[in-house]
């Protein structure tokens, strides 16, 4: 490791210096500079390989405990600590920034339905329960705003939409999108908060026409909404936030990318035993 360190400096500081302030002989620096890598060593430039294309195609964000599975599921048995003793040691490392804005508007006069889900989020399979919420990403144009609906079962995203405004058709989009892709039969609960998009006349009147039944989350509770919430924060933490987009467009598509490229198909799941949620929901079936 010593004369890792030293190899790193030297072209700053005299190695000289650097054998005597670390306590090694110059000598034995060169020695280990022309000796040959041993077989450990070139196995980890193998690995380091796979390492930093897994984490290119993740777009930065896969930590060792993902990586590890992706590896092994490419046939390279490799253990959790050597993966990341090699993405320590190459700077690989996902950053984070965060940036506000309230979405939910609670104050209006339609309806709103009890909680059926009352945070039970298992499903024994796909189209049993689904989540939906709004959010939003910043753009050089303005605020642009995302409606998701999410199938608890897999945490896959089956509707998804996205709208310059805050207003009922946004969410009618996304609910609508889920609908002609997965056409769910009579009795899913729909979960949502109670924002004047999912309690608007309309909204409702779109999932009573499929006989889907309605569940709200309680007052100012988010934890009832938690499923959909998390998927925000992966995508806010994986794509948003590492981008600073110059147009809503520009964003629009992005996201698409994001969901259906990656995140539904690929993205390996810690709560699905590190599958994505499209290979979930085939192995169950």
């Amino acid at each position: 490791m010593r004369f890792r360190l030293i190899d790193a400096a030297k072209k700053e500081f005299p190695v000289q210096r650097l054998c005597k302030v670390l306590g090694v002989s110059a000598s034995g620096y060169f020695a280990w500079k022309d000796r040959p890598a041993c077989r450990r060593q070139r196995d980890d430039m193998v690995l380091l390989a796979h390492v930093r294309s897994a984490f290119a195609l993740s777009n930065g964000t896969y930590g060792s405990p993902r990586m590890v599975h992706e590896l092994r599921g490419n046939g390279l048995p490799i253990g959790r600590r050597r993966v990341a003793r090699l993405m320590r040691e190459n700077a690989m490392k996902a950053r984070q920034k965060r940036r506000f804005k309230r979405t939910t508007d609670s104050l209006h006069a339609f309806p709103v339905a009890p909680n059926l889900l009352d945070q039970d989020f298992t499903a024994t399979g796909p189209n049993q329960k689904w989540g939906a919420d709004i959010s939003y990403v910043w753009t050089r144009e303005g605020w642009l705003y995302l409606a998701v609906v999410v199938d608890l079962f897999a945490r896959r995203v089956v509707g998804w939409a996205t709208s310059d405004r805050l207003h009922k058709e946004l969410a009618l989009s996304a609910l609508r999108r889920a609908v002609t892709v997965r056409r769910p039969a009579a009795g899913l609960i729909h979960h949502a908060d109670r924002g004047s998009q999912y309690c608007a006349i309309d909204y409702q009147a779109e999932l009573r026409k499929h006989g889907i039944l309605i569940s709200m989350s309680g007052k100012g509770n988010c934890f009832d909404n938690a499923m959909v919430e998390t998927f925000f924060k992966t995508l806010k933490a994986e794509l948003v936030w590492r981008v600073a987009f110059q147009s809503r467009a520009e964003a629009t598509d992005a996201i698409g990318r994001y969901i259906d490229g990656f995140y539904n198909p690929v993205r390996r799941h810690s709560a699905l035993d590190f599958v994505s949620p499209l290979q979930f929901e085939r192995l169950a079936a």
